[in-house]
């Protein structure tokens, strides 16, 4: 029931085979998971809960469960639930591993743009396809990038030209490409939007916002909107800490960070395998089910999105491989690009947004990035394979099979979206609790208690989501289901739903950089409300794609230079440090000041890694 259209030009896409770049990556993790514990410190590894070095620890962290199924159940498991062929998982062609990007190297972008005539470009940081581009779409797709972040959008473009000649297949469409088959759902209003820190995902591209009017019958939920990791988001305590208070403890904060934050693929939480019993109550009730078993502080839940509780979560809709997934991870980061990380205030652009969030250069905070694990995963394949099933009854249509929905009253839609909101508060309880393990190393460390170090919420923000907001469309009050995928919720000052410390300031949007750099905090402007549904950018963004950062990046050489730039780092899989290295993303101070001069969030501060703890 779908219709992909055939590559014509370089802003064209092809066909692609839709598990086969999640079946290469996750046998990746598999494998790498049983390499030593890295540190760039030559540091006693940790002993307990480390994850590493003792097999008994790998044990329980699931290791021997995901090792001990064959090749392809254990992709069926981690991959989406579908079998690959040998020949759907081969090496990776050039094309797939060329920087094409390289060839806009030294030009302005006007001369970047005549290979790229239907992109419009105003003069500023704006760029837009036009209705009509794609057939069927309904509104603009656009995009914000300066040069350095436009060539990297274009050189996407090029290698996906070069992968059309070479007959090659497999991978994702270009972002680009996906922002103007996104713009073709049904109910689409406003515009298919992406953020400077955009690139190719699943159907819709990782930094791709895009919002339907829940007064049009025809208007569809898509789960690759939302994306595999329901409600990954981000987490911000502050202290009263200094950096030259941590100096002393350094290594052995991270060293006991390590210890109590199971880290890495499979199983392993704070508190232990949930019984079935609690999950239900987690997923129903997100961090009000922990704060009444106190595992978060009274005050935590008025300074998470939504109250740490989407309403409208149904646990009965989160199928038994769901919770079978989830119950053992509770409480964990898992891999990939999430972290814990020790910062610390490095400067300070808004001095009144960053007094309201107890923010003062040298100030020790933690990040914590994460969101709700294999459980998230298997709902959004669940929910994909049940909107390809339907979508030929509901009469809808896709140019991308990978863009599979669902229209959001029906049945299916609504029961995608009650299993979305009890994943999204799995994830919130998930960075509750990892926070609790936080708050308890540092007591230990430092022999002081938690509350006396001031170690407090600041803000956790979701940026994989899909949720019913009121915004203004050309003058009209409409109620719009948006969907944020590798996009942070960004509302205005004196946003009836922003917590009485931030009405002044606007919404604090969290902003992760990559392994070593440095990371923000923003604010939501009014021109965000305007223009992008309340939105902003969550991340640098990958650069490079993960096979092309394993055959050109040494992880020992990445692990020396992370330490020169004095972060102490905490790695459990050798092979992920190349994956994770900074050269693999794009500059995250590049998509900030894009956001921050584009008027769609503000800068407050930036922040600095001192320890980084990842899986």
């Amino acid at each position: 029931s779908s219709s992909i259209p055939q590559p014509l030009n370089p802003l064209r896409g092809g066909s692609q085979d839709t598990f086969s770049r999640t079946w290469s990556y996750l046998s990746d993790l598999t494998s790498s998971f049983k390499s030593q514990l890295f540190s760039n410190t030559i540091a006693p590894q940790p002993k307990a809960h480390s994850s590493q070095g003792n097999p008994q620890i790998n044990t329980k962290r699931g290791l021997q469960g995901l090792n001990a199924l064959s090749p392809q159940k254990a992709g069926a498991l981690r991959g989406g639930g579908k079998r690959m062929r040998k020949s759907q998982h081969s090496t990776p062609k050039p094309a797939d591993v060329k920087d094409y990007s390289k060839e806009l190297e030294g030009l302005e972008i006007e001369e970047m743009l005549k290979r790229f005539p239907a992109l419009e470009w105003n003069g500023g940081l704006h760029f837009v396809l036009r209705k009509g581009y794609v057939d069927s779409m309904n509104v603009d797709a656009s995009f914000y990038a300066n040069k350095a972040l436009l060539k990297l959008v274009l050189g996407e473009l090029l290698a996906n030209e070069a992968k059309s000649l070479e007959g090659s297949k497999g991978g994702f469409l270009p972002a680009v490409e996906q922002l103007a088959n996104v713009a073709t759902l049904p109910g689409v209003i406003h515009g298919s939007i992406g953020m400077p820190d955009i690139h190719s995902g699943y159907g819709f591209a990782i930094g791709n916002v895009a919002g339907v009017d829940l007064q049009d019958p025809d208007a569809v939920v898509s789960p690759g909107g939302v994306g595999f990791d329901i409600n990954c988001g981000v987490r911000l305590l502050r202290s009263n800490l200094k950096v030259e208070d941590l100096e002393p403890v350094k290594d052995k904060l991270a060293d006991q960070l390590f210890r109590v934050i199971p880290v890495g693929v499979g199983d392993g939480s704070v508190l232990g395998k949930a019984s079935e019993q609690e999950l239900d109550q987690i997923l129903s009730q997100g961090m009000v089910w922990a704060e009444k078993r106190g595992l978060c502080w009274p005050e935590d839940r008025s300074l998470v999105e939504e109250g740490g509780k989407f309403e409208g979560a149904d646990p009965g809709a989160v199928s038994s491989r769901a919770k079978a997934r989830g119950c053992g991870q509770c409480g964990s980061l898992g891999s990939g690009n999430h972290y814990a990380e020790v910062q610390c205030v490095d400067e300070v652009f808004d001095e009144e947004a960053a007094d309201a969030m107890g923010l003062k250069v040298g100030t020790i905070c933690i990040m914590l990035h994460s969101g709700s694990r294999g459980l998230g995963h298997q709902v959004c394949t669940d929910a994909l394979e049940s909107a390809s099933e339907v979508m030929e009854k509901q009469n809808i249509k896709v140019v991308d099979r990978q863009l599979a929905c669902c229209k959001v009253e029906s049945p299916e839609g609504q029961r995608y979206l009650a299993a979305m909101r009890a994943a999204a508060n799995f994830a919130f309880v998930n960075r509750s609790l990892m926070a609790k393990a936080v708050r308890e190393a540092f007591a230990k460390v430092f022999g002081r208690d938690a509350k006396d170090m001031g170690l407090h919420l600041v803000y956790d923000v979701s940026h994989n989501i899909a949720k019913e907001e009121e915004h203004v469309i050309e003058g009209v009050q409409k109620r719009v289901l948006v969907h944020r995928k590798g996009a942070t919720r960004a509302f205005k000052p004196g946003h009836p739903e922003l917590p009485e410390v931030y009405q002044k300031v606007g919404q604090p949007v969290l902003v992760g950089g990559s392994m070593g750099t440095c990371s923000y905090v923003l604010t939501g402007t009014d021109k965000a409300m305007e223009q992008t549904f309340g939105s902003t950018c969550h991340g640098a963004g990958r650069a490079m794609s993960r096979t092309k950062a394993l055959r050109s990046l040494d992880s020992k050489d990445v692990l020396g230079r992370v330490q020169a730039m004095g972060c102490t780092t905490r790695v459990a899989t050798k092979r992920l440090v190349a994956e994770e290295a900074p050269e693999s993303y794009k500059d995250v101070s590049e998509v900030v000041d894009t956001c921050h001069e584009a008027g769609i969030s503000r800068k407050c501060v930036r922040l600095r890694p001192l320890i980084c703890i990842k899986g």
